[in-house]
């Protein structure tokens, strides 16, 4: 009988400390498991765009024509994440080289065109991290080397620097715990630029859009 008293109270305090520790573990800060975002990356992009240029003047009276676009890009970015629980914000550069271009006819024998021969942006990036995927969105100050030309008889070409802003959203995915693919989607804006053509053509404002589908692959440090 004194055995099963013995017994039976060593058996409550056993019970009774692993309620308490327990209570204590529930208390304690939970950390999430998987996949850690927070670091330092570098990679290469690639994709097309298309979009479309309004160039817009007065040559004798007002015109505007409005070349469609289209071409790829390939370049390279730098980023860097920090992540908190599921939570993840930073910030990312890139730079393109394009071949994004198009012409229109404003009339027999005088072509108007749009080249896009780079591009690239200063972002703000945000997200959701569910273990290995990251859902975000992305957007910042835009910047682009985008020429004007024109072929009539004769011809002439300008490139100047366009600023804007650019928004967009993608999806990343951690192969390992250092290499990151992914898609991304991106809406651009550069504004109208004013070009100073030679005397045999228009002076003439370009506003240029674009869009963009590239896919992205970035290391992790």
């Amino acid at each position: 009988m004194r055995r099963l008293t013995l017994a039976s109270v060593g058996f409550l305090a056993l019970l009774s400390g692993s309620a308490r520790a327990a209570d204590l573990g529930s208390d304690l800060p939970m950390t999430a498991a998987g996949f850690d975002w927070t670091g330092y990356y570098a990679g290469m992009q690639a994709g097309y765009g298309w979009g479309r240029s309004e160039i817009t003047g007065d040559d004798g009276g007002p015109f505007s024509v409005k070349p469609d676009i289209d071409g790829g890009f390939v370049g390279g970015h730098v980023a860097g994440l920090w992540q908190f629980d599921q939570a993840v914000i930073g910030a990312e550069a890139g730079l393109n080289y394009a071949s994004i271009d198009g012409t229109a006819d404003a009339g027999p024998g005088n072509t108007f065109g749009t080249d896009v021969k780079w591009f690239g942006s200063i972002d703000a990036k945000a997200g959701y991290a569910m273990d290995r995927v990251l859902i975000y969105g992305i957007g910042g100050v835009a910047f682009a080397g985008i020429e004007t030309s024109q072929a009539a008889g004769s011809a002439f070409a300008r490139t100047r620097i366009s600023t804007g802003w650019t928004l967009g959203a993608g999806v990343d995915y951690a192969l390992t715990n250092n290499v990151v693919i992914g898609a991304q989607y991106r809406y651009y804006d550069f504004g109208k630029e004013h070009f100073d053509a030679p005397d045999t053509f228009a002076d003439r404002d370009q506003d240029v859009k674009l869009q963009t589908l590239g896919v992205n692959f970035s290391y992790k440090f």
